[in-house]
């Protein structure tokens, strides 16, 4: 597997600080329609066609990140003001669109009990994690904003 690298320029005031080396990411496949997704932090996910039980499917996984995303971006607000220890579940949807191959449209539901919160502090918390999730949640910034993707082959000749 090779690597491509960009050049990267740091102000350098001080002493340089020590980089935490890219995490790699690749995909090995496995059979027909089948790949390990692999990080080199020994991650592992079965990746498939829609039909194959035990498998996401790449488009499952993207909304699965989403919805990731937006849990760990809403963590620190949630935990400061329901706990530690406070349950969530995000739901994430959206149907396909065969004939051009995007998804034209993904819906996510954070399910949370504000029952101990009156409605004015339920509405702030609501927009103290709205904006959180606005700010960091990386999938959702670039789905919103549209990312350019670069494909290159390394061939074995």
């Amino acid at each position: 597997m090779s690597e491509q690298t960009t050049g990267n320029s740091a102000a350098t005031t001080g002493a340089p600080k020590a980089a935490k080396p890219a995490t790699e990411l690749w995909v090995e496949r496995t059979g027909t329609r089948r790949y390990t997704g692999r990080s080199s932090r020994g991650a592992e996910v079965l990746i498939g066609s829609d039909g194959v039980e035990g498998v996401f499917t790449p488009g499952e996984l993207l909304k699965i990140a989403l919805a990731a995303c937006t849990g760990m971006s809403s963590d620190f607000p949630l935990s400061n003001r329901l706990g530690e220890n406070y349950d969530t579940v995000i739901r994430v949807s959206g149907d396909a669109d065969r004939e051009n191959e995007v998804y034209p449209e993904l819906n996510e539901v954070v399910e949370l009990d504000l029952s101990e919160l009156d409605e004015a502090a339920r509405q702030r918390l609501l927009v103290t994690v709205q904006r959180a999730i606005d700010k960091v949640c990386t999938v959702g910034r670039t789905l919103k904003a549209g990312s350019t993707v670069n494909l290159t082959f390394q061939i074995d000749s």
